[in-house]
């Protein structure tokens, strides 16, 4: 578990194809602290960090994870958002984030705007009834708010310190990122059309 919070950013130093799977090193400040079986939201996808070495991690990506998300464009020198998992004595300063990813987004617009940035970004349609006007949406694994959302878009605002602190500064138009809906919203949804069906 999560909160959309992100801690550092890492950077992509090999990929390795493993079968249907993918290999990755990671170098990041945090790496040298994590230990192997621990849950780390990698641009808010939770991996598991199988080897430390020095100031780099290794994680492995299986095939279900490669076709929900951007993992299988990663390439050597991509930053990576990185987040250690909830504790349960932390601050929940962003919302509830599983680390499982729902689908990918394309950014469709970038617009700065002296001293925040705004991004628009189209996702399947399918995913609609996910996200609402001034609900939480993770973009990359960093926790952000919708607003002016259509039934296929959706824009988020990013201030200076997130645009620092995160690959956000990386994404352009085009480029794909992570998209992982409000968790209770899912469940407020699944539970609306099980009712729906028992009727």
């Amino acid at each position: 578990m999560f909160t959309g919070i992100i801690e550092s950013v890492g950077s992509v130093i090999s990929v390795k194809d493993e079968g249907s799977n993918k290999q990755f090193w990671i170098t990041s400040p945090l790496s040298a602290g994590f230990k192997p079986d621990q849950s780390i939201a990698h641009n808010g996808v939770c991996l598991t960090v199988e080897t430390v070495k020095d100031n780099t991690h290794r994680v492995t990506a299986v095939q279900e994870t490669l076709q929900k998300t951007n993992i299988s464009e990663w390439k050597s020198g991509d930053y990576i958002n990185l987040e250690q998992c909830l504790t349960l004595n932390s601050r929940l300063d962003g919302h509830i984030v599983q680390g499982h990813a729902d689908t990918t987004a394309v950014c469709i617009e970038k617009e700065a705007l002296n001293g925040s940035w705004k991004y628009r970004f189209r996702f399947p349609e399918k995913f609609a009834p996910l996200i609402i006007e001034k609900g939480s949406v993770c973009v990359n694994g960093i926790s952000l708010t919708a607003f002016d959302v259509t039934s296929g878009s959706f824009a988020v605002a990013i201030i200076p310190y997130t645009y620092a602190h995160t690959n956000m500064q990386q994404v352009n138009k085009g480029d794909s990122v992570n998209i992982e809906f409000d968790m209770i919203g899912k469940y407020v949804v699944r539970g609306v059309e099980l009712g729906n069906r028992l009727k």
